[in-house]
C-alpha cells in the first residue's frame, strides 16, 4: 500500500546528476511539474510512496535513494491517544502490589485478540497498557515470554498503523526477544519489515525480510501449513520492499516464489498467535492487486476485484479483516487512477462503515479521498462524512 514520504535534495541531486530539467524529468515521470518544484524547493515534505517511486524509476535509482527521512511521526496532538501504549511498550517500571500470574494474564488474549482483528484500536489500546505491564511483572518462564511476546507484537502493529514508530520498534524488538519459537519470530519479522516499509527504510525492509526467508525456509517434504505461511509472509513482505525500490525483477521472482508456496498451502489459514493475519491464495490475491497499484495499472486491480467480501473463516471469526480493508483502499485507489470517483467514494464509505477506527488511522485513505475531492465541484454527504472520519485538511 503506498505511504507517504519525504524525498527533501536529493532529488535535485539526482536529477542534476541525470542531467534532466526539472520539465524533462516530469515529462518523464509523469509527476507534475509543479509539484517537483515544489519538493526539491522544500515547500512539501510529504509525498507519496508513489510519487517517489515513479521520480525515482525516471531517475534510474533505486526509491530508497530518495527518502531522506527515517522517523517521520504525527504532531503531538494526533500522536497523543497512543501515548499511553507507546509508553506500556518501554522498559517495565517495578510492580507493586499483588504479583500477577501467567494464569491470570493469559485468559485475556482472546478479548486482545478480538479488539485487535474488529480494528477496535481505542479498545484495544484501553486492554493493552495495563496488560503489558502486568506481562512484564511475569518474570522470565517459557509461558511468560510466550504471552509478553504475543502481546507485544498486537501493540508493534497497532503503533505501524498509527505511525508511531519509534514505540513499535521498541514493541517488536522487545517481543522478538521473547519469542517462543522461530515459527512466533518470523510472525513479528514480517510485522518488522512492514514497519521498516512504511517509515520509507526499503532497503533494509527487504534484506530483513529476504534473510529470514532464507532462514525459515522449510523442507518441502515435510513443512507444516505454520511453517508455509511463516515463510510464504516474508517472502511477500521481501517483494513488497523490493518492489517500490525499484526492483522489479527481483520482486516478481520473489513474488512467483509466495504464489507457489499459497498453491501448495492450497487453502487460506485463519490468524494464530504466530500471526496476526490470515494466509494463503486469498492473501496473494490482495499483495497482487497492491502490486498493480505500485505499478501504475489501476485497470488489472479492478479486473481481479470479486464482487463479494470473503466470509468469514472458522468458529473464531478469523477472517481477512485488516488485509482485506487495505485492499478495499487498492480498489478506491485504482477507480480513482481510472478517474471513476463516485466508485472510489462508495468503496471508501463501505470500509468506513466496517471498520472507522482502521479508517481514520490510514493517510492512504486521505490521500485517496483528497485526490476524489479535488476533481469534484461539489461534495455529496459521502464525501464530507468521510473527510472528517479521516480528518481531512480543510
Amino acid at each position: 500500500m503506498p505511504e507517504e514520504t519525504d524525498i527533501g535534495s536529493s532529488l535535485r541531486k539526482v536529477r542534476k546528476r541525470r542531467g534532466l530539467t526539472q520539465r524533462e524529468l516530469a515529462d518523464a515521470s509523469g509527476v507534475s511539474l509543479s509539484l517537483i518544484r515544489k519538493l526539491e524547493q522544500g515547500e512539501i515534505t510529504d509525498t507519496r510512496m508513489e510519487t517517489a517511486h515513479k521520480l525515482a524509476s525516471t531517475l534510474r535509482v533505486p526509491t530508497s535513494c530518495l527518502l531522506e527521512r527515517d522517523d517521520e511521526e504525527p504532531a503531538a496532538e494526533a500522536a497523543e491517544p497512543w501515548r499511553p501504549l507507546g509508553q506500556a511498550v518501554q522498559v517495565a517500571t517495578a510492580y507493586t502490589g499483588e504479583a500477577p500470574t501467567v494464569e491470570g494474564v493469559r485468559p485475556m488474549l482472546p478479548e486482545v485478540r478480538a479488539a485487535y482483528f474488529d480494528n477496535r484500536l481505542g479498545e484495544l489500546t484501553g486492554l493493552l497498557c495495563p496488560l503489558l505491564h502486568d506481562a512484564d511483572a511475569l518474570g522470565d518462564t517459557t509461558d511468560a515470554r510466550d504471552v509478553r511476546s504475543h502481546l507485544l507484537q498486537i501493540a508493534g502493529s497497532v503503533l505501524t498503523q498509527v505511525r508511531q514508530f519509534s514505540a513499535a520498534e521498541t514493541a517488536l524488538r522487545r517481543a522478538l526477544d521473547d519469542a517462543p519459537d522461530r515459527l512466533r519470530a518470523a510472525g513479528i519479522i514480517a510485522t518488522w519489515s512492514w514497519l521498516l516499509v512504511r517509515q520509507g527504510k526499503l532497503a533494509a525492509s527487504r534484506e530483513l525480510a529476504t534473510k529470514w526467508a532464507d532462514d525459515v525456509e522449510p523442507r518441502m517434504s515435510r513443512a507444516t501449513p505454520e511453517e508455509l505461511a511463516a515463510w510464504g509472509w516474508l517472502l511477500m513482505q521481501s517483494s513488497a520492499a523490493a518492489l517500490r525500490d525499484n526492483r522489479k525483477g527481483e520482486a516478481d521472482d520473489t513474488m512467483r516464489l509466495a504464489q507457489s508456496v499459497s498453491v501448495m498451502l492450497g487453502r487460506e489459514l485463519p490468524r494464530g498467535t504466530e500471526r496476526l493475519t490470515t494466509w494463503g491464495p486469498t492473501t496473494v490475491r490482495y499483495k497482487a492487486c497492491e502490486r498493480h497499484i505500485v505499478l501504475d495499472e489501476p485497470d488489472k486491480v479492478l479486473r481481479a476485484v470479486k464482487p463479494k467480501r470473503p466470509g468469514r473463516a472458522g468458529p473464531g471469526g478469523l477472517a481477512v479483516s485488516t488485509e482485506y480493508h487495505r485492499h478495499r483502499l487498492d480498489v478506491a485507489k485504482a477507480h480513482t487512477m481510472m478517474r471513476q470517483y463516485p466508485e472510489a467514494v462508495d468503496v471508501l464509505t463501505s470500509v468506513h462503515a466496517e471498520a472507522p477506527e482502521w479508517l481514520a488511522s490510514q493517510r492512504y485513505a486521505r490521500d485517496i479521498l483528497g485526490d476524489v475531492m479535488e476533481k469534484r465541484r461539489t461534495l455529496t454527504p459521502e464525501m464530507r462524512t468521510l473527510a472528517d472520519a479521516v480528518s481531512l485538511p480543510m
